[in-house]
């Protein structure tokens, strides 16, 4: 494989960065009679265990960053091609297409580039997977994407908060988004009833739940972001906002003309289906059933190896063929996305087995299944914790 001379920069900046998560030892919250959502602390492991087991992941990732070169390159650039072509083709089968069938057509052709840009593309080019090519098309600082959310936002609330905090209650913002209960270790309130609504309406604007969560609003609230920071993160997302609104549901519908009406519908359609997709890819990454939650006091003076093992306890998988793969932006292999986020998305197929053989090996469980069972384990999750916990009888 054709290497790239700065490969070694890439390996010299990998080797600082991949330990930038705080030293947070890791004790997933137990389970209670509402709340069977955590394993148990793997107690069978000591701690030479889990350094040994940190020791060999970071030979995993080690052999598969040591070979980084223009394949990988050419596959990234092939997904961004694809992705235009299917832009440029839905939204001229929308504009200049006759009948209900080339509206169809072109709503999924829009809604696949949609999907392709967020996940395949932005999502991995923003994550740094391919900073050490030196090309300012796939530089994680400036890559924006077709979405409602700003891409320095989300450098933040997602490579900075998410996966440094995983499943830490608290701190990672990702657990029910803020708006909905996932575990009973979450206080109930009255406004959880509605969760069911909730989730459908945040499945539908994904977008903009996502777009919305470096606001960090519950905070504000409470006084703990200055109302000028505030100001500036809410103007941020307002203003990509808008921006997106003014392309899908005004520009291109003002081009088509008397076909406006008709674009106008496919773009939102086209929209719907993105934020559907990626709503359930995403909550089928660390709400299944078996994953662990963490308390804040308990994943302090964590390891690498203490690092790497709530990445995998705190992750789940979906399996499927290489369309789907790339369809979920590899993130159907979260958990070795949790444990080598700068790794390029595509390698996660060739090290999965690996992964899973060493979670076979110390005991671990290794968490997939196929969308279906997945996601249905998730809104299994979330209808449950729509109720409120069970009163306890004295003694119990």
């Amino acid at each position: 494989m054709k290497r790239f001379a700065c490969a070694s920069r890439w390996r010299a900046l990998t080797s600082r960065s991949c330990c930038k998560h705080p030293r947070l030892s890791p004790a997933p919250i137990q389970h209670t009679k509402e709340a069977p959502m955590s394993f148990a602390k793997p107690t069978h492991l000591s701690r030479d265990q889990i350094d040994t087991l940190g020791h060999e992941l970071d030979a995993i990732r080690a052999s598969v960053m040591n070979t980084l070169g223009q394949a990988d390159v050419d596959h990234m650039r092939r997904m961004i091609a694809i992705c235009r072509a299917s832009e440029v083709g839905g939204r001229a089968l929308l504009h200049f297409g006759v009948g209900p069938l080339s509206w169809v057509a072109g709503v999924l052709a829009l809604a696949n580039a949609k999907t392709l840009d967020n996940m395949e593309i932005g999502h991995n080019v923003m994550h740094g997977q391919y900073d050490w090519t030196g090309d300012p098309a796939l530089n994680s600082q400036t890559f924006e994407w077709d979405i409602a959310c700003d891409g320095e936002q989300w450098r933040h609330s997602h490579n900075v908060t998410h996966h440094t905090y995983t499943n830490i209650l608290g701190k990672d913002r990702d657990l029910g988004y803020s708006l909905l209960r996932v575990t009973g270790a979450q206080r109930w309130k009255p406004r959880h009833w509605l969760q069911p609504i909730a989730n459908l309406l945040l499945a539908m604007g994904f977008q903009y739940g996502v777009g919305s969560h470096d606001l960090e609003l519950g905070k504000y609230k409470h006084g703990a972001i200055p109302k000028p920071v505030f100001k500036e993160r809410l103007n941020r997302f307002l203003s990509k906002t808008a921006k997106q609104w003014f392309k899908d549901y005004a520009l291109f519908p003002a081009l088509a003309l008397w076909s406006a009406p008709r674009v106008l519908a496919g773009n939102f359609c086209a929209n719907l289906i993105r934020n559907l997709w990626t709503y359930v890819v995403i909550f089928c990454g660390h709400f299944t059933e078996g994953v662990s939650i963490y308390r804040e006091e308990d994943t302090r003076n964590e390891t690498r190896g203490d690092w790497y093992l709530r990445q995998l306890q705190g992750s789940s998988n979906l399996t499927g063929g290489r369309v789907f793969h790339i369809m979920t932006g590899h993130l159907s292999h979260q958990i070795e996305h949790h444990l080598f986020p700068d790794m390029p998305a595509h390698r996660y197929v060739e090290i999965a087995p690996q992964v899973q053989a060493l979670c076979a090996k110390y005991g671990l469980f290794y968490n997939t299944g196929s969308l279906w069972k997945q996601y249905g384990t998730v809104l299994k999750r979330l209808f449950t914790h729509t109720l409120p916990p069970k009163p306890q009888t004295l003694g119990a």
